[in-house]
């Protein structure tokens, strides 16, 4: 006699942005009952009722088993696990709006790659003291992860990181589909600080495509911007194989390649001549890394751990170093012997 089907996983994600979109689409083909919220009544009508995100996913069939509201008590209602895809600067007022209505034992995960201004905390950190829950039910998920790309199935891989192995276990099985794989670890400031770096990264390249330079200076910037995310990472508690891995090296070869990030985009902006207030202006979604890169410097000078790259990008942002001067200070170091 066969075994009774087993109910579909309920789970909620919060932010109908192209990454929260796209990673509802994962956990709803990996078999969950998915609820979406859009803050925009507009915008959960066309996920609805034409499967659709024109804004941010044009093209895109999202799948049956995922619906969107903008009424947060529906959508959370009765979720085992609740993702959180928001800016990383409004994390902490949106889940001050949540948390009384996150169910008791739903295991909370950060899809967000961000520190928070002031305060500097990751942004499970952040999590773990709004909703007064301990790291057992927190998790972060992080990776080469361009969303456009894995809403289209082409296949990738990600990290889901939480002090329990049984809590990653768990939101990894959710979050794995036949285009989608997770792994798991429990190396949490690794994790999270390589998808917070590699936006510093990302942008430090997209100033110096946008300057024209070429791939040697791109090469050079990426071989040394893995050295600065390693040893902050690690000033920090984090395990240094994290960062060669896909929460670390991968996330920044995708991030820093790719005309979809973001983050490029935005140092792209900068680099033909953009004011950092354009850029944002400009910008369709935000770019974490340019929001990040202040708390960053202030964490790295707490630890006396030198970030010459992402220092060069704050001079950019604050329009104290002209674009095209930037790549001679990035590549060379001269006190710093170097392997061939």
């Amino acid at each position: 006699m066969s075994e009774p089907a087993q109910p579909a996983r309920r789970v909620a994600v919060l932010g109908a942005g192209s990454w929260g979109t796209t990673f509802a689409k994962i956990l709803a083909d990996g078999g969950s009952r998915v609820s979406l919220w859009a803050r925009r009544p507009e915008l959960a009508r066309e996920i609805s009722q034409s499967r659709r995100n024109s804004d941010y996913l044009p093209g895109i069939n999202l799948p049956r088993g995922l619906w969107a509201s903008p009424r947060l008590p529906e959508v959370l209602e009765g979720a085992e696990q609740v993702y959180l895809s928001v800016p990383s600067q409004s994390l902490r007022e949106n889940l001050r709006i949540v948390r009384d209505l996150i169910p008791a034992d739903a295991i909370v995960v950060s899809l967000m790659k961000g520190v928070e201004r002031g305060t500097r905390y990751r942004m499970s950190e952040v999590i773990e003291q709004e909703l007064a829950i301990g790291p057992a039910r927190t998790a972060v998920i992080s990776g080469p992860n361009l969303a456009l790309e894995i809403a289209k199935e082409q296949p990738t891989a990600a990290v889901v990181s939480a002090e329990s192995v049984a809590t990653a276990s768990e939101i990894a099985v959710a979050a794995s589909s036949r285009y989608f794989r997770s792994f798991v670890n429990t190396d949490v400031i690794g994790t999270e600080f390589g998808g917070v770096l590699k936006n510093l990264i990302a942008v430090a390249i997209g100033i110096v495509d946008g300057v024209g330079y070429g791939e040697n200076t791109k090469a050079s910037i990426i071989t040394r911007g893995l050295v600065e995310m390693t040893d902050f990472a690690v000033a920090f508690g984090a395990r240094p194989e994290t960062l060669s891995g896909l929460a670390g090296l991968g996330d920044l070869i995708a991030t820093c390649e790719s005309p979809l990030s973001r983050n490029n985009t935005a140092g792209r902006l900068l680099g033909q001549g953009l004011a950092y207030r354009d850029v944002i202006a400009q910008m369709n979604q935000t770019a974490e890394g340019l929001a990040s890169v202040a708390p960053v410097l202030e964490l790295a000078a707490e630890r006396g751990v030198e970030m010459p790259i992402v220092s060069q990008v704050a001079e950019v942002l604050a329009g104290t170093l002209e674009p095209r001067d930037i790549a001679p200070h990035l590549t060379t170091d001269t006190a710093e012997p170097q392997g061939e």
